[in-house]
C-alpha cells in the first residue's frame, strides 16, 4: 500500500509563480533578488496556512541559486528553527555559534526560524546583536502569526511582510486545480463552500478537501459537502427571507426548529443571517456584486432575491440580527430571542403591504365640490337710504355669537348667499353691538346657518336655508375615510372654543368664578397640567362674557385649546352665561437665575449685606 500524500505537502509551491494570493509579497521579494537589495533580516506575518514559511523556504533556494545546486547542496545552506521548541537562551546562543561560519556551498547561509514570537524574552535579547549585525554570508527569515508578541526592538531590525488572508475565489481556484490533477469531479458550489470553510487558509481549505474526498470518492457535490462539513445551508437563510416576505410566520418558526433540531447552534444561525442580509444588499448594485465570494448559481440566487425585496426591509433585517449577535450569548432564552427577532421580520413586511395599499379608491375632483345651490325667488332688495346708519358707518352690527362666523363664511365664499340677503332683515337694537372695522358686509341668516354647517364634522340634512354640503364637511369626510388628518381651520384658538349657545347671559363676580373652577378641577377627567394651571391663577374678567388667562407657552396653549371643550360648557352652565369665551394670552416667564455654586451664593449675600465682605476679612476665609 503506498503511503497517502496530504494536498498541502504534495501540492507545495516550489517556485513563486505558483504561490497562491500572495502575489504583492512575491513580486517584492524576487524583484529585491534581482536588483541585489534584500536585506539581511526579513520578517514574514499573517494569519495560518497563507504561505509564510513556503515562501521563506522558496525565496532560501533562490538566493542561493536553486537552479545550480540540488537539494542536498541546498540542505547545506538552509536552516529551519522551530521557535516554539527552541525558545530558551541556550538555543539562540548555539544558532550564534553556527552563524559565524560560512557556507559551504553557495553564497548565504539562510536561517528560518518559524513562531519566532514563541522565544522568551531572554532569547529575544540574546538575538538582538546579531540580528542587527549578522555576517555578510547570513539571512534571517522570520516567521510568526502574531507579530504584536514581538518586541519592539526586535522589530525594528527586520524588513517586515504582511501576508493577507487569501481570497474564496482564490482558494476555490487553486481547488479546482488539485482537483483536476487528483482526477475528481467536484462541483464549482462545492469548492466555493470548501473554501469560505478554510477562512483565507489555504492549508486549511486542501485538509477539508483531502477529507471531502475521502468520503466521496471522485465525485463531489454540493450537498455532500454542507453534511459531511456540518455547514449550515444556503437554503435555510434563502428560505428564512422568503417566508418573511410572504408573512408566513408559522413556518418561519418551524424552519428555525428544523436548523436546532440539525444540530445547529442558534448563533451560527444569527450570524449566517446578519451575513445573508449583507450580501442581499451588495447584490443590489452591479458595482458590489463582486463582493459576493460564492459559487455561480448561489450568486444568481442572490441576485434574484435581492431584486425581490425591498431596500428598507434587507437594512431592517441586517439590524436586527447585528443586534442579535450582540445579545444571544447575554440572553437566558436564547432561542426565544431569535424567535423574535424572526417575528420582527414579519411584522415589518406585514406594516409595509399596510402602507402600500389604499383604503378607499381615489375620487375625482368633482367629488371635493359642494352641491350647485338651488336658486330661491326672493325679492330684489330694498334700496338703503343714504342717511341710514349702516351705510354710513359701513359696519357690521352683530350678535358676538354670530359675527365672526359671518365674517368668515362671507369671505370665503362670498356668492353663496350673501349678495340675495335683504338688509332690513337686521335686528335694529342687537343685544351686545360690537364693531370690526376690517369684516365684510355682513351676511344673511341663510349664510350665517351655512357658515356652520362649515364647522360640522357631519352636513346636516340639505335644506333650502343650508345651501347643500360644506367643503369643510367634504374635506372632513374624505380625510376619515382615507385615515389622513382633518382639515386644519384658519385659527386654532376660535376653533379650539365651543361655539356661542342660545341662553341667559348672566353677570358674575370674580367669588363666583373661583368657586366653579375649584369645583371643575377636582374632577378626575381634568389634566394635571390644567390642575395647576387654574388653580395658580384666576381668569380676568374683561366683560360679562369674556375672560382672560395668561399662558407661558405654545405647550401650555395646547393642552388649555383642548381642555376649553368641557371647561366652557361647564363654566356656562354654573355661572348662567351661554356667551362666556376665553381669551389666551401668551406672556414671556422671567428666567431666574438659581445659585449653586458657594462663589455665588457668596456674591449674593455680599450684594445684600455688606457687612458679609468684612466678616470675610476679619476671619481670612478664602471664599470669594
Amino acid at each position: 500500500m503506498e503511503q497517502f500524500v496530504v494536498s498541502a505537502r504534495k501540492y507545495r509551491p516550489q517556485a513563486f509563480e505558483a504561490v497562491v494570493g500572495q502575489s504583492h509579497i512575491t513580486d517584492t521579494l524576487l524583484k529585491s533578488v534581482d536588483n541585489d537589495h534584500l536585506a539581511q533580516a526579513l520578517l514574514f506575518c499573517g494569519p495560518r496556512g497563507v504561505g509564510k514559511t513556503t515562501c521563506a523556504r522558496i525565496l532560501a533556494k533562490v538566493i542561493n541559486g536553486g537552479a545550480n545546486l540540488n537539494d542536498e547542496e541546498l540542505a547545506l545552506n538552509i536552516f529551519e528553527l522551530d521557535a516554539a521548541s527552541n525558545n530558551s537562551v541556550d538555543d539562540i546562543r548555539r544558532l550564534i555559534d553556527q552563524v559565524r561560519f560560512a557556507p559551504q556551498t553557495g553564497k548565504f547561509k539562510v536561517y528560518i526560524i518559524d513562531e519566532v514570537h514563541m522565544l522568551s524574552q531572554q532569547a529575544f535579547n540574546a538575538f538582538l546583536k546579531t540580528l542587527e549585525e549578522p555576517p555578510a554570508h547570513a539571512i534571517f527569515i522570520l516567521a510568526t502569526t502574531e507579530k504584536h508578541k514581538i518586541i519592539p526592538t526586535i522589530l525594528s531590525r527586520c524588513q517586515i511582510f504582511d501576508f493577507k488572508r487569501i481570497t474564496v475565489d482564490d482558494i476555490a481556484g487553486h481547488l479546482a486545480f488539485v482537483a483536476e490533477k487528483e482526477g475528481v469531479n467536484a462541483e464549482p458550489e462545492a469548492l466555493h463552500m470548501i473554501a469560505e470553510k478554510a477562512d483565507g487558509a489555504l492549508r486549511d481549505a486542501l485538509s477539508l478537501f483531502d477529507r471531502m474526498v475521502s468520503f466521496s470518492g471522485n465525485d463531489l457535490t454540493y450537498e455532500q459537502v454542507v453534511n459531511v462539513l456540518d455547514i449550515l445551508d444556503y437554503n435555510y437563510f434563502f428560505r428564512t427571507v422568503k417566508l418573511a416576505n410572504e408573512v408566513n410566520y408559522p413556518d418561519l418558526l418551524l424552519l428555525y426548529n428544523e436548523v436546532l433540531e440539525k444540530g445547529f447552534n442558534g448563533h451560527e444561525f444569527v450570524v449566517g443571517m446578519a451575513k445573508h442580509f449583507r450580501d442581499l444588499l451588495v447584490a443590489r448594485e452591479p458595482r458590489t456584486v463582486e463582493l459576493l465570494e460564492v459559487g455561480p448559481s448561489i450568486r444568481e440566487q442572490y441576485l434574484s432575491q435581492s431584486k425581490a425585496s425591498s431596500t428598507r426591509f434587507l437594512l431592517h433585517g441586517l439590524k436586527v440580527f447585528n443586534e442579535l449577535d450582540g445579545q444571544y450569548k447575554m440572553a437566558s432564552q436564547p432561542r426565544i430571542l431569535v424567535e423574535l427577532g424572526l417575528l420582527k421580520l414579519v411584522e415589518f413586511i406585514s406594516q409595509e403591504k399596510k402602507k402600500s395599499q389604499p383604503s378607499v379608491a381615489p375620487k375625482s375632483t368633482e367629488d371635493f365640490l359642494p352641491p350647485a345651490i338651488p336658486k330661491r325667488s326672493t325679492p330684489a332688495p330694498k334700496p338703503v337710504p343714504a342717511a341710514s346708519p349702516v351705510e354710513n358707518t359701513s359696519q357690521t352690527v352683530a350678535t358676538p355669537s354670530v359675527a365672526k362666523e359671518e365674517a368668515k363664511a362671507s369671505s370665503a365664499s362670498e356668492s353663496v348667499v350673501g349678495k340675495s340677503a335683504a338688509l332690513d332683515d337686521l335686528p335694529e337694537e342687537p343685544t351686545l353691538p360690537e364693531t370690526a372695522p376690517h369684516e365684510p358686509p355682513v351676511a344673511s341668516p341663510e349664510a350665517a346657518f351655512d357658515t356652520k354647517s362649515l364647522k360640522a364634522s357631519t352636513p346636516p340634512p340639505a335644506t333650502p336655508n343650508s345651501g347643500g354640503l360644506s367643503l369643510m364637511a367634504a374635506l372632513n369626510d374624505l380625510s376619515k375615510e382615507n385615515n389622513s388628518p382633518a382639515f386644519v381651520p384658519e385659527s386654532a384658538d376660535e376653533e379650539a372654543a365651543p361655539q356661542v349657545q342660545e341662553g341667559p347671559q348672566s353677570v358674575f363676580n370674580e367669588k363666583e368664578l373661583i368657586d366653579a373652577l375649584g369645583t371643575y378641577v377636582k374632577q378626575r377627567h381634568v389634566k394635571t397640567a390644567i390642575r395647576t394651571l387654574l388653580s395658580a391663577q384666576v381668569p380676568k374678567i374683561l366683560d360679562k362674557n369674556t375672560l382672560q388667562i395668561s399662558l407661558d407657552n405654545n405647550i401650555q396653549l395646547g393642552y388649555f385649546n383642548e381642555e376649553q371643550k368641557e371647561l366652557v360648557p361647564y363654566l356656562r352652565k354654573k355661572l348662567d352665561n351661554f356667551a362666556l369665551r376665553f381669551e389666551t394670552i401668551l406672556v414671556e416667564s422671567e428666567q431666574v437665575k438659581k445659585l449653586y455654586l458657594p462663589e455665588e451664593k457668596y456674591k449674593h449675600m455680599a450684594e445684600k449685606n455688606a457687612n458679609l465682605i468684612y466678616l470675610r476679612q476679619k476671619i481670612k476665609t478664602d471664599l470669594e
